[in-house]
């Protein structure tokens, strides 16, 4: 029997704001995140993901009220990253109400806190975000052609997306969420050839980010190897609801929640 697939909006969270932009850039408030999420609990969201896109940025913690407020309200699992640092951060995002916590920047500066994390807590409750993207011109190539980026987009590694991706469920991820940078907030579709890349990789749950503007272009992300489906703009200004995209897919024979 197939793993039904998920369907996960994305509240980008900056100063208790529900924000959205392109590429990370130029981003707009698009609401409170405490009312989007009990709207997308009721609609029929299988997940929810909360990230605190420029916490590690500005050097900020994640707001735990924020957090707390938001999983009083949904009655599904809530995944929480931005600006953790430590298992403690980790610890204080579970104990405010996160039922998995994301790690990205500081990862990637420590990839053993990936490990410490998952021996703490369970893999089941670490997730690791890669924001990747292509190597851009005169940049130093990867075995890919993707590398991982840091602080929300800004800043170039030069570390291979997919090897780091393996390397993190050597590590013990229970999770990975591939955010494109590439196609982040574009609509025009998720990077096929980079979620395939990652699948042959790693064998954890892969959830596929960056791009969807259309009810079409999720099942293709699901076909090239994801476990789930992320999006944020196309949820937040009405142009797509939950159901929208299950039926999509239910269409193109996919088994959803």
């Amino acid at each position: 029997m197939a793993v039904a697939v998920r369907v996960i909006p994305c509240l980008d969270v900056d100063e208790g704001r529900v924000v959205k932009g392109v590429n990370f850039t130029d981003l707009v408030d698009a609401g409170d995140p405490v009312e989007l999420a009990r709207l997308y609990n009721g609609e029929g969201a299988d997940e929810l993901t909360f990230l605190d896109v420029t916490a590690s940025s500005g050097d900020r913690e994640t707001t735990y009220e924020v957090v707390r407020r938001t999983a009083d309200q949904v009655f599904i699992p809530l995944t929480v990253g931005g600006g953790v640092r430590s298992t403690d951060d980790v610890d204080r995002l579970l104990r405010a109400g996160a039922d998995k916590v994301s790690l990205n920047t500081a990862a990637v500066a420590r990839p053993e806190l990936l490990e410490t994390a998952s021996r703490r807590f369970g893999a089941q409750c670490v997730v690791l975000s890669v924001d990747a993207r292509r190597v851009p011109e005169g940049g130093e190539p990867t075995a890919s052609g993707f590398e991982v980026t840091t602080h929300g987009g800004r800043k170039g590694t030069g570390i291979c997306a997919v090897g780091w991706a393996e390397r993190a469920e050597n590590l013990g991820v229970g999770e990975i969420l591939l955010n494109s940078m590439d196609a982040d907030g574009t609509k025009e579709g998720f990077d096929l050839e980079m979620i395939r890349a990652v699948r042959a990789a790693v064998r954890v749950p892969l959830i596929a980010s960056g791009g969807a503007g259309d009810k079409h272009h999720f099942a293709p992300a699901v076909h090239a190897g994801a476990d789930a489906v992320l999006a944020a703009s196309v949820f937040h200004f009405g142009q797509l609801t939950i159901a929208d995209v299950k039926d999509a897919m239910r269409a193109e024979g996919i088994t959803v929640r």
